[in-house]
C-alpha cells in the first residue's frame, strides 16, 4: 500500500464514491496487493471526487494540497497517490496512529 519513491512516497488507494462521508473504511485486499480503502462523499464525475480524495489525503497526512498528486487511476477506483516530500518512515507513522484510534 505504501511505497518508497523518488519524491516522497506512493500510496495505492481503494475509492468508494458517493458516500455519506469521506473517510478511511479500512484496507482492500492484503500483502502486496493491499489499498487503503477510503468513502468518498464526492461523486465520481468530472474529477470531484479526486479532488476530494487529494484534500482528504491532504488533512490526514498533515500535508499542503500540492503535495498530493494522482499518478495512477484517475478513471477508476484503484488509485495511486504520490505524497510529496514524505519518507516512508513518516507515512508508516501515520497509518499506525490511524490503525491504533
Amino acid at each position: 500500500m505504501l511505497r518508497a519513491a523518488a519524491d516522497g512516497v506512493t500510496l495505492a488507494v481503494r475509492a468508494q464514491p458517493g458516500a455519506k462521508k469521506t473517510a478511511i473504511v479500512g484496507i482492500y485486499g492484503e500483502g502486496m496487493a493491499a489499498q487503503l480503502k477510503i468513502a468518498v462523499q464526492a461523486p465520481p464525475l468530472d474529477g470531484h471526487a479526486n479532488d476530494a480524495l487529494i484534500a482528504f489525503l491532504a488533512e490526514f497526512f498533515g500535508l499542503a494540497r500540492s503535495a498530493i498528486a494522482l499518478v495512477a487511476g484517475e478513471l477508476s477506483r484503484n488509485k495511486v497517490f504520490l505524497l510529496r516530500g514524505v519518507t516512508l518512515a513518516y507515512a508508516r507513522a501515520v497509518m499506525a496512529k490511524w490503525m491504533v484510534a
